[in-house]
């Protein structure tokens, strides 16, 4: 390879400068200057490797833009709605030659990793003792870290490399090859694993409570790796064991909102969240790239940005609510016979119930909201969620870009809740503590209690979960779509029927924004048709396997189905009646 021959010729070079240099040559070397070599002796060296795998995950690739986005856009409950292709390929799951977007994900979260690995190399040539609390904290949390790329990485890009050390012995370890998704998996559940023996509790305090990695945030992260490969008899134990406060005490917020606030953040619900700085608070660059090391820069997300529409500004008009999520909210009434308070917080919707429900109206940005806000060339309810929509802070999208300070809640003790119920269903069958744990949940939204007589099997109580608890909870945030993957549900026919009727538009004029078309075929678009066998995952990149041979394609640079993944899995079927369907 070019790219080989040239890195040898530069260490022949090199070598050969050195053998004909002057052998009396003074060698002095500056004590203000750190270098690989001396750096990572102390721990405060240490500390600052570990907050550099922080900044890792707050960037383009990774959380702050498409690194969580082409998740998001990939469900059922957001589409593209703007005309150009920016979004488009991954929202319809159907892309075969990667422009640059899709790297993005892939390349930064191997920056994330290769920092992780360099903290965990400093620890163990550290000379530090492996007892104390210093390095127990340092190494959790790379391993946390790293455990959390890799997850990410596995669920977007399926089969990929996985590097566990940071010494490079020869270049050639730089082309490295490619794992299996299960082998990458394996890696992920190990580091969760042995980070929950590691990290304090967010009972600690102080930074523990306030964005570091904690035993909890590991603990729910091995139940999440767990029920990717459907290891609901592991996850269980993991889940009741969060609840019941071994990893530290969490509870759900009294006010659902407060879990999407700028000004409320690192509440007793979050196990673990993303910090962004608030706009103005930051500098004024802009840092895309991992390489852009600005001391200026914003450090927000632009995920705000992504989802606001025209109508208030700097919005970019990308992305917007299926009429699917928007019905599931409205399907049910709380006890009071007025809508779920959960979808104010979700999407800029008009409901005349706002304005007689104590704490909401009917304002986004302090303007008044009189109708459904669109969004793009096609029309689409915008998603309040990750922005200050709600907050009465701006008059508009305060500035375009990385600038949005909402921090991310990247796991919620609801999710824990919610997960605990599926697996409790999935060991056990509908049972009263499944039952229990999702009312725990819909009571913070004062709705009505489930009755477990209402659910005659395990099928129904999976279908009310799935299609009815986790939208209304988790609706627009990062997560869905690679439950749809571990689901199986592109892989059977009456489930991708559902993902059709889901997923379509319905936003042909103002007067249709918000309603759901009868059939597919009324449908002015329906993503999941476009959608080919094992393009669920992202391509790897054409370019990065160019220039090492090493690496191979997935399932999508190769067209293969991934339907043998299911084997042994149980897919279960859709149950009528249940949800809007």
């Amino acid at each position: 390879m070019k790219l080989k021959n040239i890195m040898l010729a530069g260490l022949g070079l090199t070598a050969l400068m050195g053998a004909t240099s002057c052998e009396d040559q003074l060698d002095v070397v500056n004590p203000n200057q750190q270098t690989t070599a001396t750096f990572g002796a102390s721990g405060s060296e240490l500390d600052e490797v570990v907050t550099a795998c922080y900044n890792r995950i707050r960037i383009e690739g990774t959380f702050a833009r498409v690194g969580y986005l082409y998740e998001v856009v990939a469900g059922d409950e957001v589409n593209s709605y703007s005309d150009n292709d920016w979004w488009r390929p991954y929202d319809y799951c159907n892309s075969t030659s990667p422009a640059d977007g899709p790297q993005w994900p892939f390349r930064d979260w191997y920056y994330a990793i290769n920092t992780c690995n360099q903290a965990l190399f400093y620890l163990e040539n550290s000379g530090m003792d492996a007892s104390t609390e210093a390095y127990k904290r340092a190494k959790g949390q790379a391993l946390f870290l790293r455990g959390l790329a890799y997850y990410e990485l596995a669920a977007y890009y399926q089969d990929i490399p996985l590097i566990t050390t940071y010494s490079v012995k020869s270049i050639d370890d730089l082309y490295v090859s490619t794992n299996t998704q299960a082998e990458v998996l394996d890696q992920v559940e190990a580091d969760f694993k042995e980070a929950m023996t590691l990290l304090p509790k967010k009972d600690e305090g102080g930074e523990w409570a306030n964005g570091r990695a904690t035993c909890g945030a590991a603990a729910g992260f091995y139940a999440r790796a767990l029920m990717f490969r459907h290891k609901f008899n592991e996850a269980l134990p993991v889940l009741k064991d969060i609840i019941a406060g071994t990893y530290g005490h969490y509870e759900l917020c009294k006010n659902y909102g407060d879990n999407f606030k700028s000004t409320i953040e690192n509440t007793p619900e979050s196990l673990f969240e993303i910090q962004f700085l608030d706009w103005g608070v930051g500098g004024s660059d802009m840092e895309w790239t991992p390489v852009n090391n600005s001391k200026s820069s914003s450090q927000g997300q632009a995920l705000e940005t992504v989802f606001s529409g025209g109508d208030f500004g700097g919005g970019w008009n990308d992305l917007g609510s299926t009429p699917w999520l928007y019905q599931t909210f409205k399907s049910q009434k709380t006890k009071d016979g007025t809508v779920d308070p959960r979808l104010y917080w979700t999407l800029i919707s008009y409901e005349p119930d706002y304005d007689n429900m104590e704490g909401f109206e009917n304002k986004a940005y302090t303007l008044p909201v009189t109708k459904h806000v669109t969004t793009g060339a096609h029309k689409g309810i915008s998603i309040c969620k990750h922005t200050t929509a709600r907050e009465n802070l701006y008059n508009v999208v305060a500035a375009a870009g990385l600038s949005c300070g909402v921090n991310i809640r990247l796991m919620r003790y609801s999710d824990v809740l919610l997960r605990a119920a599926e697996c409790e269903n999935e060991v056990n069958g509908p049972t009263q503590q499944a039952i229990d744990w999702i009312n725990e949940v819909r009571s913070r939204a004062n709705l009505n209690g489930l009755k477990l007589s209402d659910f005659s099997s395990k099928d129904a109580l999976f279908e009310q979960i799935a299609n009815v608890e986790r939208p209304t909870e988790f609706g627009g945030e990062h997560g869905r779509f690679h439950d749809i993957i571990r689901w199986g549900w592109l892989y059977q026919a009456d489930r991708l029927t559902q993902l059709r009727k889901h997923a379509c538009t319905y936003w042909d004029d103002e007067a249709k924004v918000g309603l759901l078309p009868q059939t597919l075929e009324e449908a002015n678009d329906d993503p999941f048709s476009f959608w080919k066998p094992g393009h669920e995952y992202l391509p790897v990149y054409d370019s990065y396997m160019n220039s090492n041979s090493n690496l191979k394609g997935n399932s999508a640079n190769k067209s293969e189905s991934n339907e043998s993944f299911y084997n042994g899995y149980t897919i279960h079927p859709v149950v009528s009646g249940i949800g809007v369907q």
